[in-house]
């Protein structure tokens, strides 16, 4: 199952390395943000029964996955995953930006490789990186950005907004979450041509910090899941959410994928790693807010 890069693989496609929302005049949650436009609650029921490993997602039951595409020698490709969380606004992470790059935003794809009814590319109005995110220290933490567009999304079944959990929510060990993505299904294999998703429960900070699993390198600002060597996170779906429902049946991105063992994407005791979402809050609400 797809999701995230190494670390080794994050510095070298570091940036070092290598439509409209009205805002209203005070300053709002970025989970009201969201909800104000209603969130997290597909009109394309997820699979969510427990499956060993990855598989195809239901087209369009993640309809806040977006797909991060770069351009080279006049090809957009695929680079990242993504969560559209306002009409105008998508959250990923900040090594998936390379400012040498020209980008574009795919929502409402399931198969990359076939034109889909309902979805559009849309190009950015402007990016902006964590103010703290250091390319060479990835374990320093602050992998996040966020995509302004060019114009707003029509939100349809195949378009939708993610929810954004209160800031300071931390998730309970073993809490079932769902990751999604194209990354590669393995390491060094084929990235996918449709969605996949798997589930993969939360391991809590006590857990991920020890000696044999993340250690030091494991920040509070962090969340990890998986970790059982079957489940991770592989190259192409760094940026892409960490899906969790809440008490009252709505999905939530609690995470973005961030990295992955150097010894490769599905190492036991070494779950995927990504930006604990409710630690930027207030982070994400000033970006939109000032932009």
């Amino acid at each position: 199952m797809p999701v995230v890069e190494s670390l080794k693989e994050l510095v070298s496609h570091s940036p070092s390395a290598e439509a409209s929302i009205n805002m209203i005049p005070v300053v709002l949650a970025s989970v009201l943000i969201a909800s104000a436009f209603g969130c997290g609650t597909p009109p394309v029921e997820p699979l969510t029964f427990r499956v060993v490993n990855g598989e195809d997602a239901k087209p369009h039951s993640w309809p806040w996955q977006i797909s991060l595409q770069y351009e080279r020698d006049g090809e957009w490709r695929h680079t990242c995953g993504g969560s559209l969380i306002a009409a105008n606004w998508v959250m990923t992470a900040a090594h998936c930006i390379n400012t040498a790059l020209s980008y574009r935003v795919f929502v409402g794809k399931h198969n990359l490789v076939e034109e889909e009814v309902g979805s559009k590319a849309i190009l950015p109005e402007k990016i902006i990186v964590h103010e703290k995110w250091n390319p060479i220290f990835v374990a320093f933490g602050n992998d996040i950005a966020l995509i302004k567009l060019s114009e707003s999304v029509t939100l349809s079944d195949h378009v939708h907004l993610a929810c954004i959990p209160a800031a300071g929510t931390v998730l309970s060990n073993l809490y079932p979450c769902y990751i999604t993505g194209w990354g590669r299904l393995y390491t060094g294999g084929p990235i996918a041509d449709k969605l996949q998703q798997a589930l993969m429960p939360v391991a809590d900070h006590a857990t991920c910090s020890q000696p044999d699993w993340w250690g030091i390198a494991l920040r509070t600002t962090m969340v990890c899941a998986g970790g059982d060597g079957i489940v991770a996170g592989c190259n192409g779906d760094s940026g892409g959410p960490l899906n969790c429902k809440n008490s009252e049946d709505v999905w939530e991105v609690h995470g973005i994928a961030s990295f992955v063992s150097g010894l490769g994407c599905n190492y036991k005791k070494k779950p995927t790693v990504f930006t604990r979402v409710s630690a930027f809050n207030d982070w994400i609400d000033q970006a939109m807010m000032n932009n």
